[in-house]
């Protein structure tokens, strides 16, 4: 039920506008003063608020403007002032229609319900620019971030680096012998494995990380707050998980484990961002030549730090 709140000085119009609008179907409450109604509006969440112009403290435009500012509370002002005040001054102040006393409530009534229509089409307009701005970004196999926005966010987590100097570290991901299972069993079988290596990501990270598909079977993972030291411990992670996830081919053939592949390296400041891209990549190619499954990590140098 939508909600409606009131705010007149005169009972009588309180009154019978409380009692239209509630056998209207709305639930409707009342108030004799904006502090009512503020206060209210802390712990209440209202569709629209109907106020006059003259308030004991304040008027209708103030209080429309610190509704707006605090709230997403539409508002009606509904006053028998039309000298001195405009429709395009209510407007101004965030008010969403501006009606004439002695009030009609058929007219009332339209008013509110355009209102309560323009509300629903904005949130939805809003929703669709939501969803079309996430698979903007998204890789939709994996529900990962995709590449474009992957090089936009380490642009950002760099230059916080450079703000604050604090660490900042980057994890590539590869998953062990992927074409030989793609040529066995089939890509759907591989986009598969490529699923749950997404959903293992995401929910081995922190808030403040966030995981990519880097392109085909390659996974990557920017850390902030992050040394190398401490990615190699949620490197460990996603690899367990991923060896703990047997995927059972349609050939009826043994389970078969899923290993990664992983390289990390923590940022050097003043370090060009393809290059700090390029060093992730050279540390898990580095994996790959030491037997697969390992986590390498290459300092600035691109010296290998020699983990096990």
């Amino acid at each position: 039920m939508r909600s409606i709140a009131i705010v007149d000085e005169d009972k009588g119009i309180r009154d019978s506008v409380t009692s239209y609008l509630t056998l209207a179907g709305f639930q409707v409450v009342a108030f004799s003063s904006a502090h009512e109604l503020l206060t209210h509006l802390k712990s209440n969440v209202m569709d629209i608020v109907i106020t006059d112009i003259p308030l004991k403290g304040t008027n209708g435009f103030e209080l429309t403007d610190t509704i707006k500012k605090n709230h997403a509370t539409d508002v009606i002002i509904l006053t028998g002032y039309c000298t001195g005040y405009s429709y395009e001054e209510a407007i101004k102040k965030g008010a969403s229609d501006f009606v004439f006393k002695p009030v009609r409530f058929e007219e009332l009534l339209l008013r509110i319900k355009r209102v309560l229509h323009e509300k629903r089409l904005t949130c939805e307009r809003n929703e669709m620019f939501a969803r079309l701005k996430r698979m903007a970004v998204t890789d939709p196999l994996t529900r990962l971030f995709n590449l474009r926005h992957f090089y936009s966010q380490l642009e950002k987590e760099i230059d916080r680096f450079n703000r604050y100097n604090r660490p900042l570290a980057l994890m590539l991901l590869d998953i062990d012998n992927f074409k030989i299972f793609n040529d066995t069993y089939g890509h759907l079988e591989g986009d598969r494995i490529l699923v749950n290596l997404g959903k293992v990501i995401r929910e081995c990270l922190r808030t403040m990380d966030s995981g990519y598909r880097f392109g085909g079977e390659e996974f990557t993972v920017i850390l902030p707050e992050t040394t190398a030291y401490e990615g190699f411990v949620v490197a460990q992670r996603i690899q367990q998980a991923m060896r703990s996830t047997a995927f059972f081919p349609p050939s009826g053939s043994e389970p078969i484990i899923t290993t990664l592949s992983v390289g990390l390296t923590e940022y050097d400041s003043g370090e060009p961002l393809k290059e700090f891209v390029r060093r992730s990549d050279k540390a898990m190619y580095l994996s790959k030549t030491k037997g697969k499954d390992r986590i390498s990590i290459l300092d600035k140098n691109s010296i290998d730090l020699d983990l096990p």
